[in-house]
Parts: structure tokens; sequence; C-alpha cells
């Protein structure tokens, strides 16, 4: 399991013309995500060069302010650097408001053409007071098991 922290937009008083000032702890908006993957092989068909992925994500609102995530970004790239992006509304058809302590967990898969790749993303959020953010979601590996990268 990855366990990273997505931090979003900041407080206004804190952000300079080239973010937040140092030493700021951003936290008015502030997701954190951990990911779990697995390889699907009853999916997967490696002579066809595809690689299938189950994801599991945890989103978090670690903030002080109820969020709604509204849609997606991915990028998603192969051990030979081909990229796939994906971008859609919610996630799994969904677009969880999370108050703050709140999570929200959901499993979806990918198809690459090697046995190793990467993941990573947007989450774009509209918060309860209007402010518009995207969180980042951390660069996650997909890898099939006792393949060396």
């Amino acid at each position: 399991m990855m366990a990273a922290r997505a931090q979003c937009a900041a407080d206004d008083r804190n952000i300079g013309p080239r973010g937040p000032a140092p030493g700021t702890r951003m936290s008015q908006y502030e997701f954190s995500v951990t990911s779990q993957v697995r390889y699907l092989p009853e999916e997967s068909d490696p002579e066809r060069r595809q690689y299938a992925f189950a994801y599991t994500l945890t989103i978090r609102n670690t903030g002080q302010v109820s969020t709604q995530l509204i849609a997606r970004h991915w990028v998603i790239t192969d051990s030979e650097d081909h990229v796939q992006e994906v971008k859609g509304l919610g996630v799994v058809g969904h677009q969880p408001l999370l108050k703050p302590g709140e999570q929200f967990e959901y499993t979806s898969w990918a198809v690459i053409a090697t046995p190793v790749g990467t993941m990573r993303g947007d989450y774009f959020c509209v918060a309860e007071d209007g402010e518009r953010f995207e969180a980042p979601v951390p660069e996650f590996v997909l890898r099939m098991p006792r393949t060396l990268h």
C-alpha cells in the first residue's frame, strides 16, 4: 500500500505569486490518498500485450472544509513510455461529497501494454465555500507479480 498526502488549494493569506509562503501548512483544502494495486491475470493477455490491473483508492478529506469530487484526470504510462490520458466526471459513477475526516473508497481498473507501468492524476474538486481546486493523486506503480523494473 502506498500512502501519500495530496495538498490542494490554500488559505489565500499564505499564497504569494509563486505559491505558499515557505513553512506554511496548507490545510484548509487537503486530501490524503492511499492506493492498493492488484494484477488481474484473468483479464490479462500477455500474448496480446494486455496487462490488466485493479486499483483501489481511498480518498480522505483531511482539510477543514467539506469538498465534492467533481471530475478526474489520469495519466497512465507503461514501461515503454506510451501514455494514456483519461478524463471524466466523478469516479466510478460517483461525485462524493466528503466532510472533514470522511473518506471515500473505490476500485477501478486499467490495461497497459507492458507488465509494469505507473498512474498519476488529479481530482477536480469544489469545496462547499465555492473554492475550486485540483487535488493531485501521487504516482503509484502497476506491476505484474515477480516482474523486476
